[in-house]
């Protein structure tokens, strides 16, 4: 298994905090699959105003999270090394599962299919086993 703490991410992702939604990436194979987490906690800038009465990760940045775990996949590629992955669409997309406060949050990507600078990834967010979220995800590699 190959661990990158949050300095090698930030080395390759161009996000930062409150952005930057993956604390530690403990399997990847690049061009192949990229398995992360992101550490829940009340103390999340979202929380407050995203239903402070009872607080829920949400939706979007769950997906922006398994994006940017699949963008590691992608990025430490060779020839991919130094540039940037952008989102180019969201598909079969399902809601499973709420991500609270306490929810250590695994993010997994798969590439399923590359040509050229658009890559296509299959992503499923999950808690303890449970799935939370699952979807197809397009990124584009540009510079």
């Amino acid at each position: 298994m190959k661990y990158l703490g949050i300095n090698e991410i930030k080395e390759i992702l161009p996000h930062r905090h409150p952005f930057l939604l993956v604390d530690y990436i403990e399997d990847y194979e690049p061009g192949e699959y990229a398995v992360g987490y992101k550490c829940v906690t009340y103390r999340e800038d979202f929380f407050a105003g995203h239903f402070p009465q009872e607080p829920v990760m949400p939706g979007v940045l769950i997906i922006e999270a398994l994006a940017q775990v699949g963008a590691v996949a992608v990025l430490m590629q060779e020839e991919n090394k130094g540039k940037l992955g952008y989102f180019g669409g969201i598909k079969n997309c399902r809601f499973r599962r709420k991500v609270v406060p306490g929810d250590k949050l695994k993010l997994e990507a798969r590439i399923i299919r590359q040509k050229g600078p658009v890559v296509v990834g299959e992503a499923i967010a999950s808690v303890d086993g449970e799935v939370a979220v699952k979807a197809e995800l397009t990124l584009a590699i540009g510079e």
